[in-house]
């Protein structure tokens, strides 16, 4: 039984990372209509924007910060550098085509993948690159027969309180009102008064930004990071967007820890070789069951 509830835990920290990827998927598209594949890729442009403030810093800032400290530096600096990524990203790939239709959207947001993947290869090289040791916390909570590393339990923690945060800002507040209206119908909301601009911009910063600090836990919970690797993280997270309703920001959260405990049971009870094809048969079960998602998309109701 213990093994089990390791596997759980295991599963839940990795399905943390689809989630918050998730998310940055389900806000572009909820308003935009717009699946942005680059996403994946800003994903992977977090990790090592914090691989390098530790790499480059790892000295001062962890005898400034400490380790805990350090970990928090890193994942600010990605948060703040993936969310002007995020927003440069729409500012010159997708604004001046938005006119033009859907297809040269994807068209843009393939290329733009394709750009800034060979870019973090033409900056940090074709290799692995591994996290410092040093500023990773090596201590491990043990309850009962069930371990756990401080580190799983940091990432789980902060992963659920970013959930949460961006749950109330979408549901609770007013501007949350507002991004909920403009996905909802956008000339409708923009008659109203609403600064659709202001929208866009919020999607574009908060959504990358969120995947920025999963690139840097996973950095973190693995211990090395690769150029190409948003590829795998962005396509199953955007599996768990759709698993959990498409443009539904709860469907996003519930669908990437979903997916992620899954995924972790499979691999530890049947086979690790087989686990992504038991995913995408998951998948395919439940579009085939449920196509709008476990959750469902939320779209306009007509009175």
């Amino acid at each position: 039984m213990s093994v089990f509830f390791e596997q759980l835990l295991n599963g839940l920290t990795i399905g943390s990372f689809y989630a918050l990827v998730a998310l940055g998927y389900s806000m572009v598209y909820g308003v935009m209509k717009l699946i942005n594949f680059a996403h994946g890729d800003l994903f992977t442009l977090g990790s090592y924007l914090g691989y390098t403030v530790l790499v480059v810093g790892a000295g001062w800032v962890t005898a400034t910060f400490g380790v805990w400290g350090g970990m928090a530096v890193a994942m600010l600096a990605a948060f703040l550098g993936i969310a002007v990524a995020g927003i440069l990203l729409e500012r010159i790939a997708y604004r001046p085509v938005y006119k033009a239709g859907r297809l040269p959207l994807v068209v843009s947001a393939l290329g733009m993948s394709i750009f800034i993947q060979n870019g973090i290869m033409a900056i940090w090289g074709p290799r692995f690159q591994a996290y410092p040791m040093t500023a990773v916390p090596k201590e491990i909570i043990t309850i009962g027969d069930i371990r756990i590393t401080a580190l799983q339990l940091f990432i789980l923690l902060l992963a659920l309180a970013l959930m949460a945060l961006i749950y109330w800002l979408v549901e609770k507040t007013t501007f949350g009102a507002a991004v909920r209206a403009a996905a909802l119908d956008k000339d409708t909301a923009t008659l109203m008064g609403i600064n659709f601009r202001q929208v866009i911009f919020f999607v574009f910063a908060l959504g990358p930004a969120l995947g920025g600090i999963a690139g840097v836990m996973t950095g973190l919970n693995y211990g090395r990071i690769i150029f190409n690797m948003g590829w795998v993280y962005g396509l199953k997270a955007f599996t768990a967007t759709i698993l959990g309703g498409i443009g539904n920001i709860p469907g996003a959260m519930i669908g990437g820890l979903l997916l992620g405990i899954l995924e972790t049971l499979f691999a530890g009870y049947v086979s690790s070789a087989w686990k992504d094809v038991f995913i995408f048969l998951v998948l395919i079960l439940v579009l085939i069951w449920r196509p709008t998602g476990l959750i469902g998309e939320k779209t306009a109701e007509k009175v």
